[in-house]
């Protein structure tokens, strides 16, 4: 039997069912794309504003000229002198004082020097009233006249006793007196003349406290015992001194200055009486003063000698301050010159700070074409400013600068180095300038002076 196809026949309802979720799907839809709509406009502006950034950042500087690449930073090798040294922290003190006290009690007169004034030795600070006293005065004459009678009547006594005696020798002589006669008047003179002497003695002594006396009144005007500078001053108009008051004044020689350096144990070894010594001080800066080392005192600093803790020593020497800049507790930060040499090659010591132990470092060193090439060199004497270079660097040869702390290094010491180089030459030419102090050696001022 063959098969024939039926044909399929829709049902009205069917249809509108279709029709019906055709039109939901497209509302659902038309929801959704309401609902994404801010989105996809914020995501759009966001990426217009990101595109219009750099535009408009172009066009701004369009027509600005190319910044030039900076330069490359050197440092040439120069020839002078270069000193190893010990380097420490320090005080200035006062070369020479005098503490001004009074032994008399009493009440301040007048003052006649304030601080800071220059005196000379000799000139009246000030006056000292001495409490009244009257009756001891009377009391001490009044002995002094009893003894000076009590004098004339033994005097009186000594002429009748040596004259009783002269008699009977005389009758002893003619066999007219007895010996016990002639021993009793030899007896009684020699007990007259002990007697007289006795009341000469009380007389010195009575007439020496008189004279103490006066002599502390004479004390009631204090003089200068020196020359010099006013530097301290505690007393004051009116005010009451009791016998043997500490101080009342000081007077200090300012045109002389002490430095106190204080030195570690592993550095104090290395110091010698009589070695060169430079500073210089926050409070003037630019200027450097010379001297001598004059003394290492044996003790360490108290409170430096505690066990576990390295010791410190203080090291003195004297500096000339004859225009007064230097002044009492000044910090001061100094250099001991220990070794020195002449005509050397020398390098400042900020390039080697990355590796400042070795003793044959690497340098970019530029060559005749400006092509950087490393190169070790061997170091010699080296201190806080300057290193010499014994060999693999000639004069004149340029070190290339190219970390940046290194070039910091070099713009911070550079200007305190230029005013080192100029110290010596002022110590030479102005005497009291910048090189106020007695100077060392040419050859230990510049290794101790230049960067």
């Amino acid at each position: 039997m063959d098969s024939t196809t039926q044909p399929t026949v829709l049902n009205p309802n069917d249809n509108d069912a279709m029709n019906g979720d055709k039109f939901a799907r497209r509302a659902a839809a038309r929801r959704a794309l309401r609902n994404l709509a801010p989105y996809v406009l914020g995501g759009l502006g966001l990426l217009l504003c990101g595109a219009a950034i750099p535009l408009f950042s172009y066009w701004r500087h369009k027509d600005l000229p190319t910044p030039a690449p900076k330069p490359l930073e050197t440092v040439t090798a120069t020839v002078g002198a270069v000193a190893q040294t010990v380097n420490a922290s320090g005080k200035l003190t006062l070369y020479h004082y005098v503490d001004v006290g009074s032994q008399l009690a009493g009440q301040v007169k007048d003052v006649y020097v304030p601080v800071g004034e220059t005196v000379k030795a000799g000139r009246l600070l000030l006056e000292i009233v001495p409490p009244p006293d009257t009756a001891r005065v009377e009391s001490t004459r009044a002995q002094l006249a009893r003894l000076n009678a009590d004098l004339t009547d033994q005097n009186a006594q000594y002429d009748f006793a040596q004259l009783q005696f002269q008699r009977q020798t005389r009758l002893m002589a003619d066999h007219a007196t007895r010996e016990e006669s002639l021993e009793s008047s030899r007896t009684a003179m020699l007990s007259s003349s002990a007697k007289l002497d006795a009341i000469r003695a009380q007389i010195q002594q009575v007439e020496a406290n008189m004279k103490n006396d006066e002599e502390m009144r004479k004390q009631s005007h204090i003089t200068a015992p020196i020359s010099g500078t006013v530097v301290s001053l505690s007393a004051h108009q009116g005010q009451m001194l009791s016998a043997g008051q500490t101080t009342l004044l000081r007077i200090a020689d300012l045109t002389r200055m002490t430095v106190q350096a204080r030195v570690a144990e592993f550095d104090v070894t290395k110091l010698r009486k009589g070695m060169a010594a430079m500073f210089s001080t926050p409070g003037l800066p630019g200027k450097h003063w010379y001297g001598k080392l004059n003394l290492i005192m044996p003790l360490p600093i108290d409170d430096s000698a505690q066990q576990g803790k390295p010791s410190f020593y203080t090291v003195l020497f004297d500096v000339a301050n004859p225009d007064r800049e230097l002044m009492s507790g000044m910090n001061a930060n100094v250099e001991f010159v220990i070794t020195q040499t002449d005509n050397a090659v020398t390098i400042p010591s900020c390039l080697l700070q990355a590796d400042p132990e070795l003793n044959q470092p690497t340098l970019d060193v530029l060559d005749a074409n400006g092509a950087i090439h490393a190169r070790k060199v061997v170091i010699g004497l080296r201190n806080q400013r300057q290193t010499q270079v014994i060999a693999g660097l000639q004069a004149g040869e340029r070190i290339a600068v190219t970390h940046a702390d290194v070039a910091d290094c070099l713009r911070a010491d550079k200007g305190a180095a230029k005013m080192v180089q100029k110290a010596p030459e002022l110590g030479a030419a102005e005497g009291a300038g910048a090189g106020a102090g007695k100077e060392p050696d040419a050859g230990a001022i510049a290794g101790a002076a230049r960067p």
